[in-house]
C-alpha cells in the first residue's frame, strides 16, 4: 500500500495558516482560486487552480527563505529551454508574515495529469506510449546542456552518508550534468510529457535523475526495466552507476526517516546488487 506523502500539515494551525497565506497570495496576484487544494511534500506547499493559471505557495521560516529551493522555479523558467516541456511562470509574489516567509508562484495551468498523484512512487503500470519515452529522453538530453551554478547534489553529502546508508566508501563525483533533481512519477505528466516542480534542479552526478526514476519504479518491474532500457547509455556506464548510487543513498536516507516503507526493501536489494555489499540495517 503506497503511503501518501503529499498531504496537508499535521497541525491544524499550520493548515489554517497556509490557507490564509494562499488567500493573501490570490488577492495580491489578482486571481480567483477555483479548484481543489493540492498539498505538496508534507504540507510545505499548497496549490490550486486559478482560472487558466496554477497558484502555488511555498513556506519557510523567515530566516531560511531564499536559496536553492526558493528560487528554483523562477531560475528554471529563465534558463531551461522550451524543449523541456514545463509550466511557464507568469508571476511571483514574496512576503513575510510573522515568523514565516512565503513565495507565491503563478504558473501556466497544465491539465495533463501527473502519472501518479499523492506521492512519488509508481504502484501500477501506466502504459506509457513509446512517444512519451522518446520525449523523456529528449527532455533529459536538452536539460543536460543547460549551464548553471546551481549545485543540486554535493560531494559533501556523499562523503558524510555513503558508509551509513550504502555500506561502501564514499566515491568521488567525477562527471556532472544538469538535471531535475526530484525526478519521480508525481513530477511527470502523461500521455504528453510535462515536467513539474523545478525547485531542486541544478548540477548533479551523471545518472542521478535516471537512477532516481528507476528506484521509484521498482515496485513495477516492467516499468523499472523500461527505465533502464531507455537510459542504458547513461546507467550502464561507470559514471552513471556512480550517480545512481548517490540517488539510492539519498532514498535510503529518506526511508530511514519513515518515508516509503514499502519501497525500502526494494531499494536495499537493488543497491546491494549494484555494490555487492550489504546495506547497513537501520
Amino acid at each position: 500500500m503506497r503511503t501518501p506523502v503529499f498531504t496537508a500539515p499535521d497541525a491544524a494551525e499550520d493548515v489554517a495558516r497556509m490557507r490564509r497565506a494562499f488567500t493573501a497570495a490570490a488577492r495580491g496576484l489578482q486571481v480567483t482560486p477555483t479548484g481543489p487544494e493540492v498539498w505538496g511534500w508534507r504540507g510545505r506547499t499548497l496549490g490550486r487552480r486559478a482560472g487558466t493559471s496554477w497558484l502555488r505557495i511555498v513556506c519557510a521560516p523567515s530566516g531560511k527563505a531564499g536559496g536553492r529551493l526558493w528560487e528554483g522555479t523562477a531560475l528554471a523558467d529563465a534558463a531551461v529551454p522550451r524543449a523541456v516541456p514545463r509550466p511557464r511562470l507568469r508571476d511571483l509574489l514574496d512576503w513575510t508574515g510573522g515568523p514565516y516567509a512565503y513565495r507565491a508562484e503563478l504558473t501556466e495551468l497544465i491539465t495533463t495529469p501527473a502519472v501518479v498523484a499523492g506521492g512519488p512512487v509508481l504502484d501500477r503500470d501506466p502504459g506509457l506510449p513509446d512517444a512519451w519515452w522518446r520525449e523523456l529522453r529528449a527532455a533529459s538530453a536538452a536539460l543536460a546542456t543547460v549551464p548553471t551554478g546551481r549545485e543540486a547534489v554535493r560531494q559533501s553529502w556523499v562523503d558524510r552518508n555513503f558508509r551509513t546508508f550504502l555500506g561502501i566508501d564514499p566515491l568521488r563525483i567525477s562527471r556532472r550534468t544538469t538535471g531535475h533533481g526530484d525526478f519521480h512519477w508525481a513530477n511527470v505528466a502523461a500521455p504528453s510529457l510535462v515536467v513539474f516542480d523545478w525547485e531542486s534542479w541544478g548540477r548533479m552526478p551523471v545518472g542521478f535523475d535516471q537512477g532516481l526514476l528507476h528506484a521509484y519504479s521498482l515496485a513495477v518491474p516492467a516499468v523499472a526495466a523500461r527505465v533502464r532500457h531507455e537510459f542504458a547509455d547513461v546507467l550502464d556506464t561507470p559514471a552513471g552507476r556512480a550517480g545512481e548510487l548517490v540517488a539510492l543513498g539519498q532514498l535510503l536516507q529518506a526511508c530511514s526517516r519513515g518515508v516509503h516503507p514499502h519501497l525500502a526493501p526494494l531499494i536495499t536489494r537493488h543497491a546491494e546488487r549494484l555494490t555487492g555489499v550489504p546495506v547497513p540495517r537501520r
